[in-house]
């Protein structure tokens, strides 16, 4: 059973890692899907290889300008935006002493502004449709402060989910439901660059005693943009093998 056919959607961030594994999941699934993301190589790598009606924009989501164009060319495209997923990210793990103006502005500008631009763009499309759905990718550090995580990924997410939230309770009358997914400790290129100690370290932390895949979370978005999850909206899920528990 496909669970998104007929849908159409937008994902940001979706040339590698989680954002790769959500674009996949969702055309498994029967969604048409315009990606994003900076390297066009990539996105066109990434198109050939799933199996929908795909297009792709590449850009930089901290400029209004992407967003546009994202929406227009769904718009053109599909004649719709049923679904955003907002992935694109960054993280530093810059201590606090040491943390610049410059660097603070460039996460919360991609993590933060980025995913607002996504949502001003695409949500006047949900509303004139009353229909909508948004995941919005925020982190475990969004709720519990992060061992190595610069404090702008923090504050940059924290405010994803707040954002989430607010849009929830405004956007309910329009029939367009708002989550977030917080991931914890998840198997990627970067994590496997960690030393044996330290991987160690992280698996004893973790009540399940493993790190989850990109393939769990885009599960979970998956179940979020479906209609399995109709009557869930405002919420911030977790999922981290119990790192974070709330």
């Amino acid at each position: 059973m496909k669970i998104l056919e007929g849908k159409v959607a937008i994902i940001t961030g979706s040339s590698r890692g989680i954002g790769r594994a959500v674009a996949t999941a969702f055309a498994e699934h029967g969604a048409s899907l315009v990606i994003h993301g900076t390297s066009e190589k990539s996105l066109i790598a990434l198109k050939d290889e799933l199996n929908t009606n795909c297009e792709f924009v590449a850009g930089d989501i901290g400029e209004f300008v992407t967003s546009e164009k994202l929406a227009e060319k769904c718009l053109k495209t599909f004649g719709k935006i049923d679904i955003l997923v907002n992935n694109a990210g960054i993280n530093t793990r810059t201590k606090f002493l040491d943390l610049e103006p410059e660097e603070w502005e460039k996460i919360l500008r991609i993590n933060l502004t980025g995913a607002f631009y996504a949502c001003k763009s695409v949500v006047p499309h949900m509303i004139a449709n009353k229909s909508g759905c948004i995941i919005n990718m925020s982190s475990s550090a969004a709720k519990t402060p992060h061992p190595t995580a610069s404090l702008a990924y923090g504050v940059s997410k924290g405010g994803i989910d707040a954002m989430t939230r607010k849009l929830a309770y405004d956007l309910a009358p329009y029939n367009i439901r708002v989550n977030s997914i917080c991931p914890g400790p998840i198997e990627t290129d970067m994590s496997r660059q960690w030393t044996g100690d330290y991987r160690a370290k992280i698996l004893d932390s973790i009540p399940l005693k493993k790190l989850g895949k990109s393939s769990d979370v885009a599960n979970l978005a998956l179940f979020l943009a479906s209609e399995m999850s109709a009557f869930i909206t405002g919420e911030s899920i977790n999922i981290n093998g119990g790192k974070y528990m709330n």
